[in-house]
């Protein structure tokens, strides 16, 4: 790895980061980790990186942190191509370098007192559920439940769960097998008829786990979500109708990512009334509500 760190904001770097390994999936997805320490030191579940794609190409791109290993100094990345940028960074090799900015951003903030954690990810939404869930499995004082959806083939090989889940059909048996590993009860979901998930919305399959659970259970339940805006709004709503507290990840397009250009500018509602927040710096995380008119 070679060049130089610049600090901004005490918590973020500008990192020339060396490729450790690229993995594809269907769907033109891919998983990158990148040797990227500084960035490492400081990631945290809900964070992202602003990665430069190619020289040729001068417009960085917002990309979620699935995984970190601070004593190793890497990060992974999870992305699906869309454009050409994507595209170039996919045809990224091991030991190549990717100018790196991050970590960037709000992550999320779990409650001790609400242990229950569910965390619903969709599409490319589904990298800081993982985060998120690494970080969780390190305490046994939480419980959490990760619930992810795709209308394309998922991002990793799938496997029938031995965690049992009673609350469920064994029919929708299909997990992760990382978070499996983790100890972590995980239940996919699709509309496409993929073997073993659940057919349907994430938001159905969440539907019926809170419906399984008594008052005094309810009350130590929290969501964490990340996704596209429809699906973000809809687990909003659910949390809502369930009297829970939600906290969601924003996907938006952005050009400097560090808050000088307030391109990805969102309207929320605020104490003092409706105000303009910047997903990058002032998110991406932000209680549901504060988006997502109830």
């Amino acid at each position: 790895m070679t060049g130089s760190y610049q600090a901004n904001r005490d918590t973020i770097f500008v990192e020339d980061a060396r490729i450790v390994s690229v993995a594809d999936f269907p769907g033109e997805q891919f998983v990158i980790r990148l040797s990227s320490p500084r960035c490492a030191s400081r990631a945290t579940a809900g964070s992202f990186i602003h990665i430069q794609c190619d020289a040729a190409i001068p417009m960085r791109r917002p990309l979620s942190i699935m995984r970190v290993n601070a004593s190793e100094g890497w990060i992974e990345i999870l992305f699906k191509i869309v454009g050409d940028g994507l595209r170039a960074l996919s045809r990224k090799q091991p030991g190549d370098e990717a100018s790196v900015i991050g970590p960037i951003g709000r992550g999320f903030t779990p409650d001790r007192q609400r242990p229950r954690a569910l965390l619903i990810g969709g599409g490319v939404g589904i990298p800081p559920m993982i985060y998120l869930a690494e970080e969780l499995k390190n305490d046994d004082h939480w419980q959490p439940l990760v619930i992810m959806g795709s209308e394309i083939p998922f991002p990793f090989e799938t496997a029938p769960s031995s965690i049992e889940t009673p609350w469920l059909s064994p029919r929708t048996s299909s997990t992760m097998p990382l978070i499996e590993n983790w100890g972590i009860p995980t239940r996919l979901a699709t509309l496409q008829g993929f073997k073993g998930c659940h057919a349907g919305f994430v938001t159905d399959l969440s539907r019926v786990w809170l419906r399984s659970l008594s008052k005094d259970e309810m009350a130590e339940v929290s969501v964490f979500s990340c996704g596209p805006t429809p699906m973000l709004e809809a687990v909003a709503n659910l949390a809502n109708e369930f009297g829970v507290p939600c906290q969601v990840s924003l996907e938006e397009f952005m050009a400097c990512a560090v808050g000088g250009c307030a391109g990805c500018g969102v309207s929320v509602q605020t104490d003092q009334g409706p105000a303009m927040k910047r997903v990058c710096v002032d998110g991406p995380v932000f209680d549901a509500k504060e988006v997502f008119a109830s």
